[in-house]
């Protein structure tokens, strides 16, 4: 039977429909394509799965191919002589049995200390006494680093004319810079914060490595309490370490990481163990992600301890097994070294709990030391009363070369200390003990 004329329209207009749309499909589709190898190695364009990038070969691409996500690629982008001096700085500022001298406070909180003992804080004063820190006798001997104020980046040794980025470099020392800005208090989370920065730490970093530096340390300060350390001030925290260290990376710079949570509180040290390993975990996390190249890091990072009003005793080698427990749950083999600050520590609690830590660390790969700074320096600004605002660098110098010596060798794990030195004392016995 003979079909009506306008069926057959319909079933034309139909087919002819379907024949556009199949067409369009063909042509438009935006779904991922990825093409085989076989076809890639023919020469036939590779259809690059990310909007906005024009269709490659993988012979334009280069080795492994166009970088299409930086997560977990390690750095892929840095050249391979790039990634040897990141590694270079890295690894020596990790040498066994030296650390680094902390002194990258601002003109206002080194002024604070100045004054609180009679010294006027002058920019001559501050460099002084940091020339004192950086060529005491015997002082490279311990030290393979040194963390500097951009203010001491541009000041001269008087000793050798030269600024001291050059100077240190000649003793042995790497010299470094503190980037990062102020503190901000993230709003509605009970007095928690983040470091200020990022958004022009690339422009910075480029003077800084103009200047000498060849590493930076950013620090990002959190708190253990009611609900703290929370979730977002861990992300938000980790998150900045992770793009400061990229940047870092890309700008030819050595980063060091430091999270740094506060002895403050009266937490327990089961507590203090599981917040650092939150902590820690995600920084990895976050480093990973961002593509940063591990092996051109170095950890600083606060020891795992009760908090300062914690009621319970703990002795100096369950503190320091806390700390080499937290590093094996987490920590990559990659990352060279780990150097501790001092966090509110004296020298004698902090030289005692990383010289146990080292004998505890047995096969442990990385490389565990010191970047200290009031530890070191608190006893020499006590120097400085009845000196009439005169700074006693001579007897500064002495009591630091002493001072060095013992970090120098807790870092090997070959100090011994006193008594409980290294213990945590609740503060209610060690009043009683005063008192008696």
């Amino acid at each position: 039977t003979r079909m009506k004329p306008t069926r057959v329209a319909l079933l034309a207009f139909a087919a002819a429909a379907v024949c556009l749309y199949v067409a369009s499909s063909a042509r438009y589709d935006r779904r991922p394509q990825i093409q085989s190898t076989i076809s890639a190695r023919r020469g036939i364009p590779a259809v690059i799965p990310r909007q906005g990038l024009a269709p490659t070969t993988c012979a334009k691409a280069g080795r492994g191919g166009l970088r299409v996500n930086a997560a977990c690629d390690g750095g892929a982008y840095l050249s391979a002589d790039q990634k040897a001096e990141l590694a270079r700085v890295a690894n020596y500022i990790a040498t066994p049995g030296k650390g680094i001298t902390a002194c990258d406070e601002g003109p206002g909180t080194i002024g604070m200390r100045f004054e609180a003992v009679g010294v006027e804080n002058t920019e001559e004063n501050r460099r002084k006494y940091r020339q004192m820190l950086f060529e005491t006798p015997g002082a490279a001997d311990h030290l393979s680093a040194a963390i500097l104020d951009p203010e001491t980046l541009y000041q001269k040794s008087d000793t050798s004319g030269k600024l001291f980025p050059e100077a240190l470099k000649d003793m042995g020392i790497l010299p470094g810079v503190k980037p990062h800005l102020k503190v901000y208090t993230l709003p509605g989370t009970g007095g928690e914060t983040v470091m200020q920065g990022l958004d022009s730490l690339a422009a910075r970093l480029k003077e800084y490595k103009a200047a000498g530096a060849v590493f930076a340390k950013w620090r990002s300060p959190l708190v253990i309490g009611d609900g703290q350390p929370s979730d977002l001030a861990i992300q938000a925290n980790m998150n900045d370490l992770a793009r400061y260290a990229l940047i870092c990376q890309d700008e030819g710079l050595v980063p060091i990481v430091e999270p740094d949570v506060s002895l403050k509180g009266c937490h327990d040290l089961e507590t203090a163990v599981t917040a650092n390993i939150r902590i820690q975990s995600a920084l990895y996390k976050a480093m990973l992600d961002h593509g940063v190249f591990m092996e051109g890091t170095i950890l600083k990072v606060n020891m795992v301890n009760p908090g300062k009003s914690c009621p319970k005793q703990y002795s100096v080698e369950e503190i320091a097994d806390a700390n080499v427990h937290v590093l094996r749950q987490c920590m990559p083999v990659a990352i060279p070294g780990v150097n501790y600050l001092s966090g509110g520590q004296n020298l004698e609690d902090a030289s005692a709990r990383l010289s146990i830590i080292n004998k505890l660390k047995k096969n442990s790969p990385w490389n565990l030391s010191f970047s200290w700074s009031a530890a070191l320096q608190m006893p020499l600004f006590e120097l400085c009363r009845g000196k009439g605002g005169e700074i006693p660098l001579s007897e500064m110098s002495e009591l630091y070369a002493k001072e060095l010596s013992i970090a120098g060798a807790a870092s090997l794990g070959e100090h011994s200390p006193e008594g409980t030195q290294g213990a945590h004392i609740p503060p209610a016995v060690a009043e009683m003990a005063v008192a008696a």
